[in-house]
């Protein structure tokens, strides 16, 4: 028997079959929340273009005010968008948040520290620093500056900087295109069956709709081929439909080696195959495979049949190996420390995922049935410890935590 593969050497293997994919898409910076940048975005500009007022207040030269209750007289008034004469000496300007600073000024006072006069004058309450409240010409960004950098997933405050550059459209990675479909005689969709009619030994099939969310979540276009019969010719018209036009088949079930499994013979039929026992629980057995096309090849990846491992296995090496197709480089979810409000008394030769949530206290608690067909655990839960091999935890332990969010997004 082959020992099990390390979960980081999986890992590195997928990821080394990963080339990105080729061809970009232009988008409008309103749309491209969520996508991989394909070119670095430079700046051509600062920004702020220029300096600019911080607070609603007074523009003076610090000179002027070298005593609490100097009176002078306010010669201009500033508003955002519009530009001052040069600041005249003995006087003081009116300007509000985001206008820009008149030469010669060299602060700006609150204007709650200000009293404004009747006779067009204002009392200064305050003695100003040099450069208080002003906020500097390319202080944020600076003109030839990599704002954001190619394989950057973009997020509302990327798409924010991208705006603040003068950018309305963006190149990105094109998605990735995923066919999804599910095996076993004994899988039912929702809708299909009420349960009051479902037969013997038949399921609902959860993994699907899971699936699903976590790829369209990852920016892919997904092409649901629904459930394949547990028959090898069938198994084999979908796979060759698939890869017709998709860049990653994904599957869920068949991926063992029993007599109704005919995923291992249908994609070797077609293409190559490695089946893996994997050292992780749950989730221990995963396929990676190739079915070569006209233009190329596509990827092929088959889960576990139970909820929990399909839902793992997914988080932790099709979810890297998607990303990596879009270019993104860093692909590793990140933990935290955090203590284990529990008790794992039996320590298992492969790295564990359990599944945990955050208690009131700041520690984590356990849920009560770490079963790989136990959905429900990752519904409640807020992330998972991952434990090494061999490791028990007794409570107060610190642990290695990652998040949901982390791998969900």
């Amino acid at each position: 028997m082959k020992p099990l593969k390390p979960l980081d050497e999986a890992l590195a293997e997928l990821l080394g079959q990963a080339a990105p994919l080729a061809g970009a898409d232009t988008v409008t910076t309103f749309d491209a929340d969520g996508r991989v940048l394909a070119q670095d975005c430079t700046s051509v500009l600062h920004v702020p273009p220029q300096d600019n007022s911080s607070m609603d207040g007074y523009a003076v030269r610090c000179a002027d005010v070298v005593a609490v209750g100097v009176e002078l007289p306010v010669s201009q008034r500033i508003a955002a968008g519009s530009a001052g004469e040069p600041l005249q000496p003995g006087t003081a300007a009116r300007i509000f948040t985001g206008a820009p600073v008149p030469e010669g000024a060299d602060a700006i006072l609150m204007q709650e520290d200000c009293e404004a006069l009747a006779d067009g004058r204002v009392r200064i309450n305050a003695v100003p620093r040099p450069g208080q409240w002003i906020r500097r010409a390319g202080e944020d960004i600076t003109r030839g500056a990599v704002v954001l950098q190619r394989g950057m997933r973009l997020t509302p405050a990327e798409l924010g900087l991208a705006a603040s550059i003068g950018l309305a459209q963006l190149q990105v990675a094109r998605r990735p295109r995923v066919a999804l479909f599910s095996t076993g005689d004994e899988l039912v969709m929702p809708g299909d069956v009420p349960p009051e009619q479902m037969r013997p030994g038949a399921i609902y099939n959860s993994n699907r709709f899971f699936l699903r969310a976590m790829l369209l979540r990852l920016g892919c276009e997904v092409t649901d081929f629904g459930i394949v019969p547990d028959r090898r010719d069938a198994t084999i018209d979908a796979l060759r439909a698939a890869s017709s036009a998709h860049d990653l088949i994904l599957t869920s079930g068949g991926v063992s080696v029993g007599e109704e499994d005919h995923i291992k013979p249908a994609v070797e039929s077609l293409g190559s195959l490695d089946l893996w026992q994997i050292a992780m629980k749950p989730g221990k057995p995963f396929a990676y495979g190739q079915i070569p096309r006209d233009n190329g090849r596509a990827h092929f990846m088959g889960l576990p049949g139970n909820p929990v491992s399909s839902f793992l296995t997914f988080a932790l090496l099709v979810r890297p190996f998607v990303l990596r197709l879009q270019g993104v480089q860093s692909v590793a979810p990140q933990s935290i420390a955090a203590r284990a409000d529990f008790t794992w008394p039996k320590a298992d030769k492969r790295r564990e995922f359990l599944r945990v949530r955050h208690n009131a206290t700041g520690g984590l608690d356990l849920f009560d049935n770490q079963s790989s067909g136990v959905l429900t655990s990752a519904a409640w839960g807020d992330g998972v410890v991952d434990n090494p091999a061999g490791q028990t935890i007794a409570p107060g332990d610190t642990v290695r935590f990652i998040a949901f969010s982390e791998l969900l997004s």
